[in-house]
């Protein structure tokens, strides 16, 4: 089962690096149309890979930044195959230096923070600002500001909060569970598995009440662990 389970990973890495390059030329060939491209790639690679999603509740029309918790990469590709939306990821400088994968991000207009420099907040609230206002793409970042392990929410990074609040934006929380069972990049497994997305009501952060972040920890939280203790569902 583990040589399967192996198998079946270098499998699904070979899914992942093949159709990142026909993204990467199709980015390039057709500009106008990314989010076309980004939403069909995405479920082809689903596909590819045997992963079903079951979605839970309705995408708010009106959202502006995404907030996930994280995992691996298939919590980016799915939310960008279930969503037709010209989403624009906030991934940290390093990852535009990954090959291939930076490409991408390249390609797709992305925004890249560096943690390192004192003015990246200045940069990351520019280029929030030109996403919102001139290029009219929803924001997705991933609070925990990296992947965690296990079941347990790592502390949400301040940056998405302040996000929120500068522009007062309406946030739509979303719970991503099962992805490591499709690719589990610490172990380098995968097992298949179904993947099941839960949107949670979206925060009009203008009227929320100060809590509002930490309370949404706790809430998605509460969400994972039901999943696994109902029905077995990992994160």
């Amino acid at each position: 089962m583990k040589i399967f389970a192996k198998i079946r990973f270098y499998y699904s890495a070979l899914v992942i690096s093949t159709v990142v390059s026909v993204m990467i030329v199709l980015l390039n060939l057709f500009p106008k149309k990314k989010d076309r491209i980004l939403h069909y790639w995405n479920k082809v690679m689903l596909r590819l890979m045997g992963a079903n999603v079951e979605v839970v509740g309705q995408p708010d029309e009106r959202a502006q930044l995404y907030l996930m918790n994280h995992q691996g990469i298939v919590d980016i590709i799915t939310l960008e195959a279930l969503l037709d939306k010209n989403l624009r990821w906030i991934a940290k400088k390093e990852l535009f230096e990954v090959p291939w994968f930076g490409k991408l991000l390249s390609s797709g207009e992305m925004i890249s923070v560096d943690r390192e420099d004192r003015r990246g907040l200045i940069k990351l609230m520019k280029d929030v600002k030109e996403s919102l206002e001139v290029m009219h793409r929803p924001v997705a970042i991933f609070p925990e500001g990296t992947r965690s392990k296990d079941q347990k929410l790592l502390p949400f990074k301040e940056g998405a909060k302040f996000i929120a609040e500068k522009f007062g934006l309406i946030v739509q929380p979303v719970v991503i569970l099962g992805s490591k069972s499709v690719v589990n990049e610490h172990e380098k497994t995968s097992v298949g598995g179904d993947l099941k997305v839960i949107y949670l009501p979206s925060i009009d952060v203008s009227k929320a009440p100060e809590s509002w972040y930490d309370d949404l920890h706790r809430q998605m939280q509460a969400i994972i662990d039901a999943q696994l203790g109902d029905h077995a569902i990992e994160r």
